[in-house]
């Protein structure tokens, strides 16, 4: 990456009184932080812009001297924000501030669920969650729960087998507006396990697993059945949670210039572009850009090549990592 061509990256560099991102990578090095390694350990497909900016922004912690994971996430957000290419989508909505502040949300002792609310159980929800689970709780005095919910209860079975989560399946009563939970399976021992996956038959049944879990805090997808499942499910909840006044933070992950649905979808061919933008503006708290999974897809956005569920994870874990710096020193 060319500093020269991005002034935000300069002054944050010029901070740190640093004149290169090797530097900022041999920076967090002599405080034990290799972000670079942490970034494709949760994402083996990103890019190297991601790398690059994550150390960025650890390196950027670790010279304000943040002392918790929740403010190093902040932290670690205003680097993110510095490489997102000026006048782009990213740039425009302050994607990399936003996932620094969904990150110290997770962080933070008042969030109690969090919920990865696809339109499938997906692979990059999985990477996400584990990444998540693995470091969330390492600086929370009570543990964060981390759930999948998704359409299809055969694909919550073959992602929670796969991943070692634990597969609750429900059955939704339409007559009563009951869920009722009929099996729960647990595929391994330890943080995996804690990870509960869902597998729902449709909006009113992915609603109810929201209110069973309680979830305060979520992030939605956007590749597979955004019209059908996520978004309406997210909206529905985010209404039904206002009318009992409790909180709930909602953030749309993808959308922006270039993304689509098929035309089956939305029976609107080209005019097809920006509806998922359009349905993530409907009910977010805060609205990311680019694809839940896809590398490209949000460096389209004008970010980094690495997905937005996968980033969540890896924002957590780095600012946990962050926090933690003295005692791997020790």
């Amino acid at each position: 990456m060319n500093t020269q061509y991005n002034p935000a990256i300069t002054e944050l560099l010029n901070e740190m009184q640093l004149s290169s991102l090797e530097q900022a990578r041999q920076y967090c090095l002599s405080h034990h932080i290799d972000a670079q390694a942490l970034v494709l350990d949760t994402q083996p497909i990103a890019f190297e812009s991601a790398a690059e900016a994550y150390t960025l922004g650890a390196a950027l912690a670790i010279y304000r001297g943040a002392t918790t994971a929740e403010q190093a996430a902040l932290i670690i957000g205003e680097g993110l924000q510095a490489v997102t290419k000026p006048g782009s989508v990213a740039h425009q909505r302050q994607v990399g501030l936003g996932h620094g502040a969904l990150a110290a949300r997770l962080l933070n002792e008042q969030s109690q669920c969090f919920a990865f609310l696809a339109g499938h159980e997906s692979f990059a929800a999985a990477e996400g969650a584990i990444k998540i689970a693995l470091n969330v709780n390492k600086s929370r005095h009570s543990p964060l729960k981390v759930i999948l919910n998704g359409l299809g209860k055969d694909a919550a079975y073959l992602i929670s087998r796969i991943n070692g989560f634990t597969y609750v399946r429900t059955q939704y009563d339409y007559q009563t507006g009951e869920l009722h939970e009929v099996e729960r399976r647990q595929f391994s021992q330890g943080p995996r396990s804690d990870i509960l996956c869902y597998g729902a038959d449709d909006v009113r049944e992915g609603v109810a697993i929201m209110h069973k879990e309680q979830v305060d805090v979520s992030i939605t997808g956007n590749s597979t059945n955004p019209t059908r499942f996520q978004h309406p499910v997210a909206g529905i909840y985010k209404a039904e949670r206002n009318r009992l006044g409790l909180p709930y933070f909602s953030v749309a992950s993808g959308g922006g210039t270039g993304r689509t649905l098929h035309p089956d979808n939305v029976a609107a061919g080209p005019a097809s572009y920006g509806m998922t933008d359009t349905l993530g503006r409907m009910h977010a708290d805060a609205q990311f850009a680019g694809s839940s999974s896809v590398p490209a897809h949000v460096a389209m956005m004008g970010f980094i090549g690495m997905g937005n569920n996968p980033m969540v994870g890896a924002t957590v874990a780095l600012a946990v990592a962050v926090a933690q710096r003295e005692a791997k020193a020790a």
